[in-house]
Parts: structure tokens; sequence; C-alpha cells
């Protein structure tokens, strides 16, 4: 079949690779964001899709809008569309094109965790499993019938960059065994009762609220990293704030009291890797050493 591939994000990066190599199925063109500055030099780059091609003699769209492609991407004749982690809604003009289907590849159980960051959600909601969901795509976001669904279990001590990993390596798997079925299997409606909403994340959700339960904390910190990443203002005897980023902790007990043990609602949490503003990322015993003087997070 004719493949036109459409995202932008890492986790795609897999599926891309797998269509370029492919010799049942033709990459007929990619569809991406734009380059943008990067950074505090704002350095312009591409892509991670775009960079993923290695100089491919495939067409490469990168519209701001998809909308303003829809005549370029029909002109390419493609009998899938194939959508993952792309940051835009295809609109009707562009789900209308393929001649078979357009199918999205989403990074959760699906109707779980609809939306822009279903990775980071599944570890904060304590969720004991996920997958990548292949569905056909429809004007809603994340709303369409589901053609089938790959699992794999959340590991106790699961981050969000290893998950998106993991989810990123099954993601060819599904996408060859849906291409597959394409035709012959059953279309299973979502059921939207069940649905839960993963928001796109900014760094500010990083920031830690202390009034929340101690394993929800443990949770988001482990979620966050390494997207937004999970920080706290620090407090000296001087009431100098800065900013400490958390990479690792665990629910403290009693005699754990310390620097860095902070309590939650219900429980101690004790940060186990750190990173202090300006400096290098360490140990908590690597980082008292040198900051005897904390007082407290706020």
């Amino acid at each position: 079949m004719r493949v036109l591939f459409i995202g932008t994000g890492e986790i795609g990066v897999p599926v891309l690779r797998w269509l370029m190599e492919s010799h049942e199925h033709e990459l007929i063109g990619v569809v991406t964001q734009p380059d943008k500055p990067v950074g505090r030099e704002q350095r312009i780059e591409a892509p991670a899709i775009k960079a993923a091609m290695g100089g491919q003699d495939v067409p490469i769209l990168q519209p701001k809008r998809i909308r303003d492609a829809v005549e370029e991407i029909r002109s390419l004749n493609p009998d899938v569309i194939v959508v993952m982690a792309y940051g835009q809604i295809l609109p009707r003009s562009v789900l209308e094109i393929p001649r078979v289907a357009c199918l999205n590849l989403h990074a959760s159980l699906l109707p779980r965790h609809r939306g822009a960051a279903p990775v980071q959600a599944a570890i904060v909601a304590g969720d004991r499993e996920t997958g990548i969901s292949v569905m056909y795509m429809d004007d809603g976001l994340d709303t369409g019938d589901v053609l089938l669904q790959k699992r794999i279990e959340i590991a106790p001590g699961e981050t969000g960059g290893s998950l998106h990993d993991r989810l990123a390596e099954i993601a060819p798997i599904a996408l060859e065994e849906a291409l597959t079925q394409l035709g012959t299997a059953s279309r299973i409606p979502q059921d939207s009762s069940a649905a839960t909403y993963a928001p796109k994340l900014n760094r500010e959700d990083g920031r830690i609220d202390w009034s929340e339960p101690a394993t929800l904390i443990e949770r988001k910190i482990r979620a966050f990293n390494p997207w937004p990443g999970a920080f706290t203002i620090l407090r000296d005897e001087t009431g100098h704030a800065r900013k400490l980023k958390i990479f690792r902790a665990h629910i403290a007990s009693e005699p754990a009291i310390g620097p860095l043990s902070f309590p939650a609602k219900d429980a101690l949490l004790a940060l186990d890797e750190v990173q202090l503003e300006g400096k290098r990322r360490m140990s908590a015993a690597e980082f008292l050493r040198g900051h005897s003087a904390i007082v407290r997070a706020v």
C-alpha cells in the first residue's frame, strides 16, 4: 500500500523507520511540523521525524497548518495515512483523502488518556498497564473506532522517558498488524463514558504541590522525567529561594527525616536524585554535602 506518514515527535521515529524499510508498503511522503528555534541560543532544528529521514528521496511537507497542504497531500494519492504524535488535529479535508483509511497510533489504551500527554498520564494515575491503540481517525480528539491495541505493563520504577521509549518500540508492531487487518477486522467504538483526558503539559505542571499525597507526588516525579521535569523551590535560612529539579524520590519512614525529606499530605517524601538550578545532577547525599542550610521546600 502507498502510505503517507504524518508525525512530529520522537515516539513516531520507529514507525517511520519501519515504513522506510518495508517491502510490502511504499512510503510516499511525510508531513511534519516546521523547523523551529530551540534552546537558549534559539538554533533552528528540524523535528525528530524530519531528522530521521536521513536524506531519503521522499517528499517532506512542513506546513504551519496542515489544512494549507491539502492539495499537496491529495496529489500524493495515498492508500493509507498513518498519524502519530503530529501535534495538530486533522481536518476532514485531510481525513477524506486516503483511499483505504486514515489511522492514528495513540500511546494509551483508549478511551483512557485521550489527548497530548498519555504517557505521563498513565504513570501519574498509577495505571498497571498501557499500550498503543490503532484507531480510525474521525473529527474528534482521539475518539475514533479502535482497530487494535498492543498492551504492556508499567514497571514499578517507570519514568516518562522509559515508558515513552518502550511504547515507541511496539508501535511498528501494532502498525504492521493493523495494516494486515485493514478491511477484515471489526471496528470497536470507544466507550466515551469511560474516557479520561491528558492535556498538553507545560513546565509549570512539574511544580510539586506538597499538599498532595506522597504516592501521587512520587508518581509525578517519575512521570515528568524528563519532561516537563518535576521541581520544587528551596529556601535557606537567609530566605534565598532556588529551583530544585527532582528526578527520583521515595516515601520515607520517620527515621529518615532530614534536609531532603519533606512532608506531603500523608507521609514524608525523601528525595534521591536532584539538580539545583545552575548545578549538575547529583544524588541527595552529594547535594547535602554542599547545601546543609536548606530550611524548607515551597
